[in-house]
């Protein structure tokens, strides 16, 4: 019977702890997060407008609170799709991109 407590309790601390660690972080205001994700994406999509690509007029670009984009879609060439991560790239608030833009090669 002690071992079954003991085994309990040992369980409940293990899930219970990583909750308490994260228990005093103090997250970003959604509000603040949001306004900064569609500046970039906005910026960025502009960008990729202004470049006169025909093919860069469809791609889906996600950014999060951390500067990490991610582009979506579909891409006539690799230099669309090197093009497109270019861009985001030197847009101001980008951390880091995942381009995963798919080659159609029409």
């Amino acid at each position: 019977m002690k071992t079954s407590h003991i085994a309990s309790l040992i369980v409940t601390a293990a899930l219970v702890g990583p909750l308490a660690a994260h228990a005093d972080d103090k997250p970003a205001s959604p509000a603040k997060a949001w306004v900064k994700d569609s500046v970039v994406t906005t910026k960025i999509k502009a960008q990729l407008a202004a470049s006169k690509v025909s093919s860069l007029a469809v791609v889906h670009v996600e950014t999060d609170a951390d500067g990490f984009v991610q582009l979506t879609g579909k891409v006539a060439t690799q230099a669309d799709k090197d093009h497109a991560e270019s861009i985001a790239k030197a847009v101001e608030g980008v951390k880091s991109v995942d381009n995963q833009l798919t080659v159609t090669g029409q």
